[in-house]
């Protein structure tokens, strides 16, 4: 396995780990309405990262297609989180533009 495979792998799985803490921390929120569509799409987020890095380990012959999918779901991923002033969401963004990154270096 190479450095760029093993990199993705790791930000695919930290970017669904921030995620997840993202969705949870938002359901805690005082306004949750207006932290609907930045749940929703933290949760999406999470399972098309975790997938692609499970089809990544297992050297599928999908794991690139699921890796685009996961680029787009993480751009989304971030503008969402971008529109938000809570720290949860920053650091969801960012880790979000780091997956995005590492699946386009391991597309290339």
């Amino acid at each position: 396995m190479n450095t760029t495979l093993q990199e993705c792998i790791a930000a695919c799985y930290k970017c669904a780990a921030a995620c997840d803490y993202c969705a949870s921390s938002c359901l805690n929120e005082p306004d949750i309405d207006m932290m609907r569509n930045c749940i929703k799409t933290d949760i999406e987020c999470s399972a098309v990262c975790r997938l692609a890095a499970q089809l990544m380990g297992m050297n599928s012959e999908y794991h690139k297609q699921q890796c685009r999918l996961c680029v787009d779901i993480c751009r989304a991923c971030a503008e969402e989180c971008a529109r938000h002033e809570h720290e949860h969401c920053k650091h969801c963004a960012e880790a979000c533009r780091q997956c995005a990154d590492a699946c386009l270096r391991m597309l290339a």
